[in-house]
């Protein structure tokens, strides 16, 4: 499969995606985040980048990116990464919106997370479980109290919900156009796997 070469010039840094990649996509892999997730069902949007060189590269913008930029204005080359798709082999380079100060409540979540993260895994459980309401819910008050789940499997049977939620969120934030393709192709390819049916004179007796 072809390779994009893509640049986040804010950031300094770069690197190789495979064509088909989603640009939000390839921004989360180098470590870019926008300052919010965006609400897709809301067209809420977080993810407006500049394309400063490459922008033939992308994919058409979608209707909703299209209308996004209709209310909330539009700079040179400016793409929703949710809704763009690296679609062709060569060089994208990408110019991310400049962070602003978070507040003070804010800064002290990150400081929270940051502990979070280096706590013991033992630890990291018992908060999940604490605080199952904004984080796993019910799934991790199962797994806690399930008195026949061997603890080291419970690594395990988490990653594997994590990215099922994660393959499923992804689906739900696909724009429509894509969503529409993507099972037309997948129909289309269906059809041709299906065998074929024997004429009369063919039949085995």
């Amino acid at each position: 499969m072809p390779d994009v070469e893509i640049k986040f010039e804010r950031e300094s840094l770069d690197g190789i995606v495979a064509v088909g990649t989603y640009l939000i996509d390839a921004m989360k892999r180098f470590g870019v985040r926008p300052e919010e997730n965006c609400v897709i069902p809301e067209k809420i949007h977080f993810c407006a980048v500049q394309i400063t060189t490459g922008s033939d590269l992308l994919s058409k913008p979608t209707t909703d990116e299209t209308k996004y930029f209709e209310v909330n204005g539009r700079k040179e080359n400016e793409r929703l990464a949710c809704q763009a798709i690296l679609e062709k082999a060569g060089e994208v380079t990408v110019m991310t919106e400049e962070k602003k100060e978070k507040p003070e409540e804010e800064a002290q979540g990150d400081d929270y997370r940051k502990v979070f993260e280096e706590m013991p895994l033992e630890k990291k459980i018992a908060n999940l479980v604490r605080l199952e309401a904004i984080t796993l819910g019910e799934t991790v008050s199962f797994i806690a109290n399930s008195p026949f789940l061997i603890f080291d499997k419970i690594g395990d049977v988490m990653a594997e919900f994590g990215f099922k939620l994660e393959k499923e969120a992804k689906e739900a934030s696909r724009p429509k156009e894509h969503a529409e393709a993507k099972a037309k192709s997948d129909g289309e390819a269906e059809k041709k796997d299906e065998p074929s049916e024997p004429s009369n004179g063919s039949e085995i007796q």
